[in-house]
């Protein structure tokens, strides 16, 4: 017990050394003094286990990187070849504009080396920041507090060796005597090759203590946030894609250590501020390791770089939609798979060429096989093509749209009941403890939202199915109709849907979680997905609308296949698409893009609708042509 309370007492006079000046080192250097005295508290986003989501790499110091046989220097003449290994902070001290350091491991392949790699070589090392009091020449009555982070590895779309991310606090002052004596008056976040800025005292700054800011490194690209959130960027300055800073976070008091202002005094405490090179492998654009910090504008011109490239926000999702954004869930998937994809394009063309190749062949070949007219409308039971089906369908849902677009308006609602369902579910229902705990970027929160919204949509999409086939039937027979008389039809239908709905739900995620029953989910899908047209014409039970959808696809299943993906794909990655777009060249807020993409599925899914309706009644064709004849269906009229 007595050695427990002597260890206690020793690690908490190690955090006042942190952050708390010595009474010596108060009196006889101001600038430490003021570097302690705003010394930041760094929030990680918390990684759960070992390679999975979250942030592995702590700030450290380079040192740990230099004088290692595991590390080389390479020249600019010939990448391939080593200069020297284990090259020491004095070996860099002399320049090196054009060179790279080159730490163990592929950055384009990184897989779990450099987070293993900088466990080892990090035990017992303490978290550390470098503190830099500078001024700035255009600016002589003002002064900059820089905390300088080093983390060995950058696991973001931009992978690379080594990144270096700074904070910037300024003062109304000449002097750091002068800046103890006053508070700061703004602080900037670098973020990739930007920055936000914030007054002190500003709601979005969290500050501990009194002087000590908060920083929320964003996972694997260590941009630095003031608020835990989901945030979107769009440009250089922003970063392309999606940084999460959201929690659970582990907290970290990093050890300062002060950087002297003079340039030769700091080149002999760390000489490797001398380096111009490069802090990680050698590869292509942004791959390429960074300089450091000495290489910066903020180094040299640190007032001059807050006034010109600091901005007011960043773009957050809003923490009541972060789970149901459709829009911005496709942004920042699209971005991280196009990124991953673009990384192996890099370290490796061919097999991605072959695989864009292939598609392109695939794509070549579906549309030479089917023919795209004529696109009859009428009469609805007819065999059809795999291409006229979509003319068909296209045609009639120009030639009647405000008819489908009636019946389309279903998917704003269902937009709102996602956002209500998941609200009431993860942030007020018995799931909030688990949000709370983990976070909402956790992979078990993170599917099941997204398995909420996908189920929500499905169903507004078989209601739509039904109600648009009873509207198509309508219109085929010469009969007046409209979206309100088409709903009333499947209304008293709906609720064998919703029930037949839910019963192929719960056996496909079941079959989900066996192995290789993702195979047999995925066949049983194509087999009921017209079970919307067939509760909407035929009126069967659950059950029975199940095993009828199934019998008419029954050996036309590639066919149905490709055509259900074709059309249902469209529709339903268009609204995300657009709103992805939107995202990147605009700076609308998110509720109006994501309203906007339900807005979309309103308007794309009933022609998803229409499509699969004709493909209904083609199978319903053919299955009424095997019936009667099976010997002699070719020579059959090609209607009913």
């Amino acid at each position: 017990m007595h050695r427990w309370a002597t260890a206690s007492l020793l690690l908490a006079l190690c955090s006042c050394v942190a952050f708390s000046p010595s009474p010596a080192a108060a009196a006889t250097d101001p600038a430490q003094e003021l570097a302690l005295r705003y010394a930041p508290v760094v929030r990680l986003v918390k990684q759960m286990e070992p390679c999975g989501h979250g942030e592995p790499y702590r700030p450290t110091n380079p040192d740990v990187v230099l004088g290692n046989d595991e590390v080389a220097l390479r020249g600019p003449w010939d990448t391939t070849n080593i200069v020297k290994v284990g090259p020491t902070a004095d070996d860099i001290s002399v320049g090196l504009a054009r060179y790279n350091l080159d730490f163990p491991g592929n950055a384009l392949k990184p897989g779990c080396d450099y987070e293993q790699w900088a466990q080892e070589i990090t035990t017992g090392t303490p978290p550390t920041t470098f503190a830099y009091v500078t001024t700035d020449p255009a600016f002589p009555r003002q002064l900059a507090l820089q905390y300088w982070f080093f983390y060995v590895f950058n696991d973001w779309n931009d992978k690379h060796e080594g990144d270096w991310e700074m904070i910037q606090l300024d003062f109304k002052a000449a002097t750091p005597e002068e800046a103890l004596a006053r508070r700061p008056t703004e602080v900037g976040y670098s973020q990739h090759s930007g920055a936000e800025k914030a007054a002190w005292g500003d709601s979005k700054l969290t500050i501990v203590g009194g002087t000590h800011p908060v920083v929320y490194p964003a996972a694997g690209s260590h941009a630095n946030y003031f608020t835990s959130a989901l945030y979107l960027g769009h440009s250089a300055a922003q970063g392309v894609g999606c940084d999460d800073t959201l929690g659970p976070s582990v907290q970290l008091r990093p050890q300062v250590q002060l950087i002297p202002t003079q340039r030769d005094a700091y080149l002999k405490a760390f000489p490797w501020l001398g380096y111009d090179g490069r802090w990680g492998e050698p590869q292509k654009g942004f791959y390429n390791g960074p300089t450091g910090p000495n290489t910066k504008e903020q180094w040299t011109a640190p007032i001059t770089w807050a006034t010109t490239d600091w901005r007011d926000t960043s773009y957050a999702v809003p923490a009541t939609g972060s789970n149901n954004s459709a829009a911005t869930d496709f942004f920042c998937g699209a971005v991280e798979r196009g990124s991953n994809l673009l990384t192996a394009f890099v370290g490796d063309p061919s097999p991605v060429l072959f695989a864009l190749g292939a598609v392109v062949v695939l794509i070549l070949w579906l549309i030479s096989r089917t023919r795209w007219e004529p696109a009859v409308m009428f009469r609805v039971r007819r065999r059809r093509r795999w291409g006229v089906v979509v003319s068909s369908a296209w045609r009639l849902y120009v030639s009647h749209l405000r008819l489908f677009l009636g019946i389309g308006v279903l998917f704003v609602p269902v937009g709102i009941l996602i956002t209500l369902a998941q609200y009431l579910i993860f942030r007020v229902g018995g799931l909030r403890p688990l949000v709370d705990s983990v976070g909402s970027s956790n992979a078990f929160v993170v599917a099941l939202a997204l398995a909420l919204g996908i189920f929500f949509t499905l169903v507004g999409l078989a209601i739509v199915q039904a109600v648009t086939a009873i509207a198509v039937v309508e219109l085929d027979e010469g009969r007046p109709v409209n979206a309100r008389s088409a709903y009333r039809s499947a209304l008293p239908r709906v609720w064998t849907l919703l029930r037949g709905l839910v019963v192929a739900g719960i056996l496909i995620a079941v079959l989900n979680v066996i192995p290789l029953g993702s195979l047999v989910a995925l066949w049983l899908v194509v087999r009921w997905s017209l079970l919307g047209q067939v509760v909407g014409l035929e009126q069967l039970s659950p059950r029975a609308s199940l095993h009828r959808s199934a019998r008419l696809v029954r050996g036309d299943w590639w066919r149905t296949a490709s055509l259900t993906v074709f059309v249902t794909g469209f529709g339903l990655l268009l609204g995300p698409l657009v709103g992805a777009l939107l995202i990147l060249i605009t700076s609308a807020s998110f509720n109006f893009v994501n309203l906007l993409a339900s807005l979309i599925y309103a308007v794309a899914l009933p022609f998803v609708a229409i499509a699969t309706t004709y493909l209904y009644f083609d199978l319903l064709v053919g299955d009424h042509q095997e019936a009667q004849a099976p010997a002699a269906a070719a020579i059959l009229p090609a209607e009913i």
